[in-house]
C-alpha cells in the first residue's frame, strides 16, 4: 500500500473516535489531578484490561506508569500522554509493510479469515490501490462455497479494474488457485490477489483447504503465496484473539490486517492481538472508502487510541 496521504491522521482519529472517547472515559478522566499509588495503580491495570487491551500489556503499562509517576499527580493531557507513548512502545515492534509491488512477478497474495470479517472488502480496497499504481492484477474467488462472495468480488474487481477468475459454486479452489498463479505467470500479471472462505463451523475442514491451497499454488511457484494476510474485525472485540489462534496456529501467516476499527468502542483489543500473534500487523482499516484502509504505524495508532492529535 502507499504511504499515508495528507489527512489520513484525521481520518484515523475519527474512526477510533468511539475508541478514543471510551479510554478517556474509563481511563485518562479517572487519574487526572490525583497521585497514582499502589491502589489507583491497580485500578488504572483493570481498567486498561476493561479497554481490551489485554492482561499482559494492562500489566506492562501499568509498570511503566509506576516508575515514571508513582506518587505524582497530573492533568488529563500529561495522562493522555503518557498512555499513548506506553501504548505506542508496546506497538512498535508489532509493525510490519505490505509492498507487494517491490518483489517478485507475479506476487502471489492470499487472504484468510472468517466469513464477515472484511476480507472481501479488504482484497478489493488493496487491488484498487495496486491498479491505481499502473500494476497488473489478477483477483481469484477462491471462496467457491458462497455465491455472493463471489459475487461481491466480481462488483470489487470491476471497481478496481481488476481482471477476475472463479469457478462455479462448489468448485474445488486449490485448482481454482492453480490454473489463476499458472494464467498470472504466462500472461505477466503483478500481482495475484486469492480471497479464501472461512467457514469457522467446520474448522479442520477449512485449515485443511487453505493447506491444500498453499501447497497447489507451491506447485506452480515455489515461493508463493509471498503474503498470507489475516484478515480480522476489530468489532469482535477479544474473538478476534481466538481467531488469530486458530488460524495462527496452522497457517503461515505473514501478517495481520485488523479492519473496522470505526465501528468499534474496543480498538484496543489491537494490542493483544498483535502481542500474542507471531505475524505483525500490517495493516489497517478505519472506513468504507478505499484510502480508509492504510498501513499501520504504532505511534500514530497509539495516539488516535488514546484521542490525542498528530505531533
Amino acid at each position: 500500500m502507499t504511504e499515508p496521504k495528507k489527512g489520513w491522521f484525521q481520518r484515523l482519529a475519527d474512526g477510533l473516535s468511539r475508541s478514543s472517547k471510551a479510554m478517556t472515559d474509563q481511563v485518562v478522566g479517572s487519574f487526572s489531578k490525583q497521585p497514582l499509588d499502589e491502589e489507583r495503580l491497580d485500578e488504572l491495570e483493570e481498567m486498561l484490561i476493561e479497554a481490551d487491551l489485554g492482561p499482559y500489556s494492562a500489566a506492562r503499562i501499568r509498570n511503566r506508569f509506576a516508575e515514571e509517576r508513582f506518587g505524582k499527580s497530573a492533568d488529563e493531557r500529561e495522562i493522555k500522554e503518557a498512555l499513548a507513548a506506553a501504548i505506542g512502545d508496546e506497538l512498535a515492534a508489532r509493525e510490519g509493510d505490505f509492498e507487494p509491488l517491490s518483489g517478485v512477478r507475479p506476487y502471489v497474495v492470499m487472504f484468510i479469515g472468517v466469513n464477515g470479517s472484511g476480507k472481501t472488502t479488504t482484497l478489493g480496497k488493496i487491488a484498487a490501490d495496486l491498479t491505481s499504481r499502473g500494476a497488473k492484477v489478477l483477483i481469484v474467488a477462491g471462496d467457491t462455497f458462497r455465491a455472493a462472495a463471489v459475487e461481491q468480488l466480481k462488483v470489487w474487481a470491476d471497481r478496481a479494474r481488476a481482471d477476475f477468475m472463479s469457478r462455479p459454486t462448489g468448485a474445488d479452489a486449490a485448482g481454482l488457485a492453480y490454473d489463476a498463479v499458472e494464467r498470472a505467470k504466462a500472461e505477466g500479471y503483478d500481482v495475484v490477489l486469492i480471497d479464501t472462505a472461512g467457514r469457522l463451523q467446520n474448522k479442520q475442514g477449512l485449515m485443511d483447504e487453505l493447506l491444500k491451497i498453499i501447497r497447489v499454488v507451491k506447485k506452480v511457484e515455489p515461493e508463493a503465496p509471498h503474503e498470507v494476510l489475516l484478515v480480522l474485525d476489530a468489532t469482535v472485540g477479544r474473538n478476534a484473539l481466538a481467531q488469530e489462534n486458530i488460524f495462527g496456529n496452522q497457517i503461515g501467516v505473514t501478517g495481520i490486517v485488523m479492519t473496522k476499527l470505526d465501528g468499534t468502542a474496543r480498538g484496543g483489543v489491537l494490542v493483544p492481538v498483535a502481542q500474542a500473534s507471531d505475524s505483525p500487523i500490517k495493516l489497517i482499516g478505519v472506513g468504507e472508502g478505499i484510502d480508509d484502509l492504510q498501513p499501520f504505524r504504532a505511534r500514530a495508532f497509539a495516539r488516535s487510541l488514546v484521542g490525542l492529535e498528530d505531533a
